[in-house]
Parts: C-alpha cells; sequence; structure tokens
C-alpha cells in the first residue's frame, strides 16, 4: 500500500476488515492454552480472547501483562482479579471498574491508589476480609 494511494474510502474499508478479523485469529507463541482465541505469548489460559502476556487467566479478553484472572476485561498488569473491567495495576480486584494502582477492592469504581476498599471506601484489614468472605459466598463468587 503507498501512501498516495489511500483515501478516506479505501482507510475505512481496510479498517473495518482488519476488526473484524480481530478475535478470529489463532493464537500464537502461547503455550498450553485451552480455547483461547487470538491471544500471543500467554501461557496456562483458558476461553480467553484476545489476551497478551498473560498468564493462567481464565475467560478473559483484552488482557495485557495479567495473571491468575477471571472473567475480566480490558486489564493492564493486574493479578488475581475476578469479573473486573478496565484497570491497571490492581491486584484482588473483585467486581471493580476502572481502577488504577489498588490492591484488595470490591465493588469499587473510579478510584485509585487506594488498598483495602469495599465500594468505594475504606476498611480496616480484618474487616475487609470478614466482609468479602460474606459477601462472596452470598453473591456467589469464588475465589480464583
Amino acid at each position: 500500500m503507498r501512501a498516495e494511494d489511500l483515501d478516506a474510502r479505501g482507510f475505512e474499508a481496510r479498517f473495518r476488515e482488519l476488526v473484524d478479523g480481530m478475535g478470529r485469529g489463532e493464537s500464537t507463541g502461547s503455550i498450553h492454552c485451552v480455547g483461547c482465541r487470538a491471544c500471543l505469548d500467554c501461557t496456562f489460559c483458558h476461553d480467553s480472547d484476545r489476551l497478551c502476556r498473560c498468564h493462567y487467566c481464565v475467560d478473559c479478553t483484552a488482557c495485557t501483562d495479567c495473571s491468575h484472572c477471571r472473567g475480566c476485561r480490558g486489564l493492564v498488569a493486574c493479578t488475581h482479579c475476578i469479573d473486573t473491567e478496565s484497570s491497571v495495576r490492581g491486584s484482588y480486584l473483585i467486581r471493580c471498574v476502572a481502577l488504577s494502582d489498588c490492591t484488595y477492592a470490591f465493588g469499587c469504581a473510579g478510584i485509585s491508589g487506594k488498598d483495602f476498599h469495599i465500594l468505594n471506601e475504606p476498611f480496616e484489614r480484618t474487616a475487609y476480609f470478614d466482609t468479602t468472605r460474606r459477601l462472596m459466598e452470598a453473591l456467589g463468587i469464588v475465589r480464583v
């Protein structure tokens, strides 16, 4: 493709082809992944789509550099997360959305640099674990 041959119509058509093709490709460089699609350099993942350099993730989509996550979407550099979306550099996030640099958060949204929070409110460490254990059981959430 030459730059001078690229017009708006040609660009839009080719761009649609590229986007439509995502998720249908085979996984490349992955080891012992099962049921995954269009993943790159992952290990031991299951039933996931478009992961990059992830390990031991299950039912995740569009995550990068994550490990031991389940049911997550759009994470970057996260570990041990469950049902979490659009978060960065988090660990042990459960049912959270748009967090950054947080650890041990449950049901939080849009916070950064926080630890031991439930519904964006701080909890003492012991109270956090007691409360989340009870909530996880009531909500049917299984730990990774």
